[in-house]
């Protein structure tokens, strides 16, 4: 289980962080390109793949495989 995260397609909105049931996104200290703080997986293990957060990005830039 994958979940990828388009550092340069993340605009730090904190959608995914919100919408995540089990609490596997954060928004990190990375800057991007574009001077927006991202966000980043960090409980992975934790992920169950119902892909909420997939659908709840609006800039398409998270990926669950």
């Amino acid at each position: 289980m994958a979940v990828t995260i388009d550092k340069n397609l993340c605009k730090g909105c904190a959608l995914c962080v919100t919408a995540c049931p089990k609490n596997v996104f954060e928004i990190s200290s990375e800057v991007n390109r574009k001077g927006f703080f991202v966000s980043a997986t960090v409980r992975e293990s934790d992920c169950v793949q119902c892909g909420v957060c997939e659908k709840t990005c609006p800039d398409l830039a998270i990926r669950v495989e």
